[in-house]
């Protein structure tokens, strides 16, 4: 039976290496390990080959493209690295080797490391809380700059500035951004800074680099001393990749020094703008009261001429006139409806026509014209009663019919009323209106 079973299990070589393939990516999972890089190469299709060995084994590797694009690291043959690898094996060769998916320099696995352990301890105090932050200024006159004299980042943030603004004022506070007391002379700069008070806002940066390149930034004192720091600060180191515990604590951070330099400094064509926009908002908001007052100017001009005695009578004779109008309509309209009742009684008469009936109608036919007669009368008669009082009241408040009973206005030079001796001396010319005339005298 063993040897019938072991003709029935022949392998392929390459069913043997995918099974195994199949073993050794189950049996392993994710895992990190370190080591020195050889024979690295990079085909034109994008991946990454290369051996990972120390001083007693060796084994092959490859990162694929898709891995191996967001990588910030360039390796290169002889460098120490750490990497997170899962094991698989080459069929065609029969090789084991390792995908790799992320890859690091040997030390920035203990420096991470620290970066976390630090982040977490000073989030726990709040030194990143939003509660602390301090707001930029709305206006800035004076820029400070703490970064390398020398480097790209000085560079970079004068070029936005003298383009975006050229007026802003930079003072520079050259420092250190890399090694072992860099983190001692930035906080140096931060707090000569806030002791002269001569800017309005600090940019802290420097260009990109690696974890191991940017560590000064990650250095706890400096962290207290942005904290602690009275000026607004902000952060603008490395990429915008790049993330440092600085970039945590600061009041803002910026993904590139230009950024911040973008920041702190108003677009020139932009303040022209709005320049004009106000401008503009000025001329509309002036346009608008001068007519404004123009139009309350014609409305009392308005007012008054309605307030002018001339006015007044002839809307009182306008009134006259309507009420006149009315009354004739009125009595024209009521003896319309009984000439019409006259009209629809008439044939209804005619239709019963015993000589009894229509003799009382008859007589009944002259009452009601009696009544009708003597009611149009007096519809009249009251309406002319009314128009008399009418005529009379409007003839009682005419100025000329003042004037008319023996009264008389008198005015001086300039037109107005007098109405106190107190008001003429000896000598004025004074001019007074009767019914009939002007008379001129002077005062003696």
């Amino acid at each position: 039976m063993a040897v019938t079973s072991q003709q029935q299990t022949i392998y392929t070589v390459s069913r043997l290496n995918r099974e195994i393939r199949t073993v050794l990516e189950q049996g392993f999972a994710s895992l990190n390990l370190t080591g020195e890089i050889s024979n690295f190469i990079t085909p034109a299709s994008g991946h990454w080959y290369f051996t990972l060995k120390d001083d007693r084994a060796q084994v092959k590797a490859a990162m694929w493209r898709g891995n191996n694009r967001g990588q910030r690291y360039r390796p290169e043959n002889g460098a120490q690295v750490t990497v997170r690898a899962r094991v698989s094996l080459y069929e065609p060769r029969g090789d084991y080797q390792l995908i790799v998916e992320h890859m690091e320099a040997a030390g920035e696995g203990q420096l991470k490391q620290q970066f976390d352990e630090l982040k977490m301890r000073l989030a726990a105090e709040g030194l990143f809380s939003s509660a602390h932050k301090q707001t930029l200024p709305g206006v800035v006159h004076r820029v400070g700059v703490i970064t390398s004299a020398t480097g790209a980042a000085i560079k970079d943030i004068l070029t936005v500035l003298k383009r975006r603004a050229p007026q802003l004022e930079v003072v520079i506070y050259p420092a250190m951004v890399q090694g072992k007391d860099a983190h001692l002379q930035l906080i140096d700069k931060i707090n000569i800074a806030n002791a002269r008070n001569e800017v309005d806002v600090i940019i802290l940066g420097r260009g990109g680099g690696s974890l191991e390149d940017l560590w000064c930034f990650n250095h706890e004192l400096l962290a207290r001393a942005i904290f602690a720091s009275k000026l607004p600060i902000i952060s603008a180191v490395g990429h915008e990749i790049d993330t440092t515990i600085s970039d945590y604590v600061a009041d803002v951070r910026a993904a590139t020094p230009s950024a911040a330099a973008e920041l702190v400094s108003p677009n020139s064509s932009e303040l022209y703008n709005q320049i004009q926009q106000q401008l503009n908002r000025l001329a509309n908001a002036f346009k608008h009261q001068l007519s404004a007052k123009q139009s309350i100017a014609t409305a009392l001009e308005h007012r008054l001429t309605l307030c002018h005695p001339r006015n007044q009578l002839n809307q009182q004779t306008q009134r006259l006139d309507e009420l006149t109008v009315a009354l004739q309509q009125a009595i024209q309209q009521r003896l319309y409806q009984y000439e019409r009742r006259l009209n629809n009684l008439t044939p209804r008469l005619m239709q019963r026509s015993p000589d009894r009936k229509i003799t009382q109608a008859s007589h009944q036919l002259q009452q009601l014209q009696g009544r009708l007669t003597q009611t149009m009368q007096q519809q009249l008669h009251s309406a002319q009663n009314t128009l008399a009082m009418q005529a009379s009241r409007l003839e009682s408040v005419s100025p000329l019919n003042v004037l008319a009973r023996g009264y008389s206005i008198t005015k001086n030079e300039q037109g107005r009323v007098i109405k106190s001796i107190k008001q003429v001396t000896q000598g004025d010319l004074i001019v007074t209106e009767l019914a009939d005339g002007v008379i001129q005298a002077h005062v003696s």
